[in-house]
Parts: C-alpha cells; sequence; structure tokens
C-alpha cells in the first residue's frame, strides 16, 4: 500500500469508455482489465514500470473527469484540516469497499480525492 499523504490512486471517468483506454494505452502504455467486483462498467488501469500507479477507468455516461486520490491516515481528521486550510469538503465522508473516502475542493477549486484504506 502506498504511504499516507502520498497519491496511492487515480480515475479517468468518460462517456467514451473504448477511446479512452485507446488513447491512454497507445500514450502511456496503459493496460486496463475488468474489476471483479464491478465488472466493464469500471476498469482497472495499470501503468508501467516498477511500482507503477493503479487507478480505475469509470463508464459514466455523463460529464467527464480525472481526479487522483491521496491516502490519508484518517478522512474525517482530513476534512477538518482541509476546511481550516481554506478548502471545502464537496463529498463528505463515505465508505466504500472497505475505503473511508472523501471528495475535497483545493481553494481554487480543484477536486481531489482523500481516502482512507481499511483496517488490517
Amino acid at each position: 500500500m502506498t504511504a499516507v499523504n502520498q497519491i496511492g490512486w487515480f480515475q479517468i471517468g468518460t462517456d467514451q469508455p473504448a477511446a479512452a483506454e485507446r488513447f491512454y494505452g497507445e500514450l502511456f502504455g496503459w493496460t486496463f482489465a475488468d474489476d471483479e467486483t464491478a465488472g466493464a462498467a469500471y476498469r482497472i488501469i495499470t501503468t508501467p514500470g516498477e511500482g507503477g500507479l493503479q487507478g480505475g477507468l469509470a463508464s459514466t455516461g455523463g460529464p467527464s473527469h480525472a481526479v487522483f486520490s491521496v491516502v490519508v491516515a484518517d478522512t474525517e481528521a482530513t476534512c477538518r484540516q482541509a476546511e481550516a486550510a481554506g478548502g471545502k469538503v464537496l463529498v463528505k465522508r463515505t465508505t466504500a469497499d472497505g475505503l473511508t473516502l472523501a471528495h475535497v475542493l483545493d481553494p481554487s477549486g480543484n477536486q481531489f480525492q482523500i481516502f482512507t484504506p481499511p483496517a488490517g
């Protein structure tokens, strides 16, 4: 697992997943595989090289996005710290697949995600 306060995941959302796979695969050599729990609507991205970062490609059917996710020790505490530093919590803390996550805006309005992995 990636260390705390480092990027541990990224996600690209698109209404044209096949075109996105072709683009990123040809441009960067990224590979794609079905997510065993979500099926074809969500694909796992693997970047090349030792220690390559993994991410996801979501078939959104709507607005496109690209967001990075930072591993944090405590999602709720980090949300409070972000607000104290001038940011805004866009999507409050939730738990999905054992991860505790939230979406945050920096003071310039850039969105990113934070998450705490499941214990253990």
